[in-house]
């Protein structure tokens, strides 16, 4: 396993993420250092960065070298963007951070920062055909693609810091100063024509860290219960208030809304009414959020280098596969148990009637149902349920992450909690907990049928018999212990089902 620094040095902040690099083309975020540095504040006057801001940019970028060192990381890559990249003194400014930091950065063209962000993008979500608005500091990318190839890509040279810088104009109310970057960025897209030929059933993602503080303020709003931004779905309905509420206010309110990062206050009204104005210029209902982007693209080229030519094919179980190597699970047990899962589903669907699309909340509950042993043994399906929820899991929906988590709850004797169920009726409602129940059971099963983790039994054949369901199994050594096991199922399977259990 290889430890490698990534630092994005942006206009606005500068990030480093810490990360472990598995030997098989696998990675894991294991540590985060951010810093509001500003790079690209009073930039547009004459094109130099202004020395406080370098000052303030190097004393970072000693903070993340000392903690790469403490932290055993053997590389460094480091990145710069727009401000950067647009710099009259960029030259000596990276000399000067080479000579006393010791971090060699590499400033990216525009086309390469487009590029990064669409990989972040791709192999983290299953979107077949997307347009991407990354508001940067300094810039902002719109990358338009389709089966998962790039059609057309366009960079903005400025982002949420330059446009509140030019149009902060004495006098002005904020709501005024809002409508005139509205205005402004209409006129910019209108400019390129390839924006007027996109198809209407794409769908918006919005990356970046303006999309990370509107999700923060929506879950404070919403009372949502989870944590995850990435592929957070927001309505332009439920959008419009927001930005309502914020574009009037003085830079001493917003700073006291929840939700609302202090350090990013002063720009968030700009990023807001850039998103504004492409929700009205292509009429978009919602949008998706992403919280992987420039980084996460340099992450998976790094650690799988074949995604420079082409994007991760089946992105849930790439992450699944991620996660079930960073929990330490049995991965052969894992395989298993799936397998069993899949087979159960498609033979008993019959009686449960499910749509394809609950064969992925199986998968998933399957896939991660013992990641709670890394806690403790005792009760390790309340613990994998706690885990499944606040893991960073790709390539699938809120909905479908809650409701495998749950699944995967009851695939030791667990029932649903009342009140754990309760937190959740923002993305579950009533009918969700037959679902659980039933999927809850065929995991159940399919574990016990590999209990001693041997693979005894191979595969199952069931025969839906008048009021009863006979599973005969296909076995290779002796299956008494896995029959006897799932057979303790055998009551939660006829409140389910209504069919009495018989398995041979």
């Amino acid at each position: 396993m290889e430890k490698i620094g990534i630092i994005d040095l942006g206009s606005n902040s500068a990030r480093l993420v810490i990360v472990n690099l598995f030997a098989d083309g696998y990675f894991m975020v294991v540590d985060e250092l951010k810093e509001s540095v500003r790079l690209g504040q009073d930039m547009e006057r004459d094109g130099f960065l202004k020395p406080q801001r370098v000052a303030e940019t190097i004393k970072t970028l000693k903070m993340f070298r000392k903690l790469c060192d403490a932290s055993g990381v053997t590389r460094i890559i480091a990145v710069a963007t727009a401000a950067v990249r647009r710099a009259k003194n960029q030259r000596s400014f990276l000399d000067e951070i080479q000579a006393s930091c010791g971090i060699k950065i590499r400033v990216l063209t525009a086309e390469e920062e487009a590029v990064y962000v669409y990989r972040g993008v791709i192999n983290t979500m299953d979107v077949p055909k997307g347009i991407i608005l990354e508001i940067g500091g300094g810039s902002t990318k719109i990358v338009y693609y389709n089966r998962r190839n790039i059609l057309n890509h366009v960079t903005l040279p400025f982002g949420a810091v330059t446009l509140t810088g030019l149009f902060s104009e004495e006098g002005l109310k904020p709501e005024e100063v809002a409508k005139k970057i509205e205005e402004f960025f209409i006129e910019q897209l209108k400019k390129v024509e390839w924006l007027l030929e996109i198809d209407p059933d794409v769908q918006m993602i919005g990356v970046g860290g303006s999309f990370r503080n509107l999700f923060k303020i929506s879950k404070m709003v919403h009372k949502y219960p989870l944590d995850n931004v990435h592929n957070y779905t927001m309505l332009t309905e439920d959008f419009m208030p927001v930005y309502d509420m914020i574009k009037v206010l003085d830079l001493d309110k917003k700073k006291k809304i929840k939700g609302l990062s202090a350090e990013r206050a002063d720009i968030l009204p700009a990023a807001l009414a850039i998103i504004k104005s492409f929700i009205s210029f292509f009429k978009f209902e919602r949008f998706i959020m992403s919280a992987a982007g420039l980084r996460e693209g340099i992450m998976f080229n790094q650690a799988l280098p074949i995604t420079e030519e082409k994007p991760i094919s089946d992105v849930l179980n790439y992450s699944l596969t991620t996660l079930v190597k960073y929990y330490g699970v049995d991965e052969r047990h894992v395989e298993h148990v799936v397998n069993l899962s899949i087979q159960l589903f498609k033979q008993l669907r019959v009686l449960h009637k499910f749509p394809r699309q609950y064969l992925r909340v199986l998968k998933i509950a399957a896939t991660l149902h013992d990641c709670g042993q890394r806690m403790k043994f005792y009760n390790h399906q309340r613990h994998s349920c706690y885990m499944i929820l606040n893991s960073n899991l790709y390539g699938v929906s809120h909905r479908d992450i809650v409701l495998a988590a749950f699944t995967a709850c009851c695939h030791n004797r667990e029932d649903i909690n009342a009140y754990d169920w309760a937190r959740y009726r923002e993305i579950l409602n009533e009918d969700d907990i037959e679902i659980v129940k039933r999927l809850g059971i065929m995991l159940r099963i399919a574990e016990s049928l590999d209990r001693a983790m041997s693979g005894t039994v191979k595969s199952i054949n069931c025969d839906i018999l008048g009021d009863s369901v006979i599973m005969k199994t296909e076995v290779e050594a002796d299956a008494t212990l896995e029959i006897r096991n799932a057979m303790l199922a055998s009551a939660e399977f006829k409140k389910c089902f209504h069919k009495n259990l018989e398995i041979l």
